[in-house]
């Protein structure tokens, strides 16, 4: 048993430094930063949207950024898309590649930022989220652990951290980098919180 943890931390451990080690991956993830401060300077709200662990990744982003990171501060606009009365009603009137694009075509206006999150890259609800908020000017932040997918020409910003064979180790650098992104963005507003 303890070889078999030894071995995911191990392979945990790869994956981060390979993500470490790549500059067009840390590039990446600064203007996707940048991305998120000039929307919420502007007056703009974050909106974040994934399926299933993603989905969970989605609503942990912003709930750390409309209550609190690390200290005390006032809340930041963001939302995860993942109301079960909406995802019920749009999947059962439309299907459920449209239930994050119905909720952005609801809410979401220019000048604000969709972060996708879709370890595949090719997740379709994700793509029409996509599709949806681009027709609306609302930037979009795309993180995936798949270079070339689908979801790559529809991002403004395409944070790629490959993990390996398996969604698990892509979520688990998903979550490093949300947090990086709260961490980014409540410098810049809160300096005085670090």
């Amino acid at each position: 048993m303890k070889s078999h943890i030894h071995a995911s931390l191990s392979e945990a451990k790869t994956a981060l430094d390979n993500l470490l080690a790549n500059p067009d991956a840390l590039g990446s993830i600064e203007a996707a930063g940048a991305t998120i401060i000039a929307a919420l300077e502007a007056g703009g709200r974050v909106f974040s949207c994934g399926n299933g662990g993603s989905m969970c990744d989605a609503m942990h982003f912003a709930e750390e950024l409309t209550g609190r990171y690390r200290n005390n501060r006032r809340g930041m606009a963001a939302i995860a898309i993942s109301d079960p009365s909406h995802i019920s009603c749009v999947g059962n009137d439309y299907g459920y590649d449209e239930i994050f694009a119905r909720y952005l075509e609801s809410h979401a206006r220019a000048g604000d930022v969709l972060l996708g999150l879709s370890t595949s890259g090719n997740s379709r609800n994700i793509i029409r989220a996509a599709e949806t908020a681009r027709e609306l000017g609302v930037k979009v932040i795309i993180l995936t652990g798949r270079a070339g997918s689908k979801l790559e020409p529809l991002a403004d910003v395409y944070v790629n951290t490959p993990g390996g064979q398996y969604a698990d180790r892509v979520q688990e650098l998903h979550i490093k980098v949300l947090h990086i992104l709260i961490e980014l963005t409540e410098r810049h507003f809160f300096p005085e919180n670090y």
